[in-house]
């Protein structure tokens, strides 16, 4: 097995994995978020079914200070409101967004970063 067949099993897995917290993060917390009449507007705007779980899982991944740099900006909409959120979420659900969210952006990256690479021949 040579480096370029273990970079894109470990690409495949951690996808795997991202498709199950997805999952599990849109039916364990993002769901009681929708219900919830206070947080229903809160959300973001939805791109397309289910952008509102990446939303969330943002607001809860990213610091603070960035978050209330998105909720004074001009494009706050598209953006879950993070205090709301925070204030709204148990501690695994926060745990579990800050997984899920930093696994897929990585996933995502990487495997952006293998494709240029193999792209360009260096892989």
């Amino acid at each position: 097995m040579n480096n370029k067949e273990l970079f894109v099993g470990l690409l495949i897995f951690s996808a795997i994995i991202v498709g199950v917290l997805y999952v599990a993060f849109g039916q364990l917390t993002v769901k009681k978020l929708r219900k919830n009449p206070k947080t229903k507007s809160a959300l973001g705007l939805e791109y397309a079914s289910g952008w509102d779980i990446i939303n969330v899982a943002q607001a809860l991944a990213l610091p603070r200070s960035w978050s209330r740099k998105l909720e004074g900006s001009k494009l706050s909409f598209m953006y879950a409101n993070a205090t709301i959120v925070h204030s709204n979420t148990t501690k695994f659900d926060r745990v579990l967004g800050f997984t899920f969210y930093w696994l897929l952006i990585s996933a995502g990256l990487s495997g952006a970063l293998l494709g240029f690479l193999n792209y360009f021949g260096l892989i």
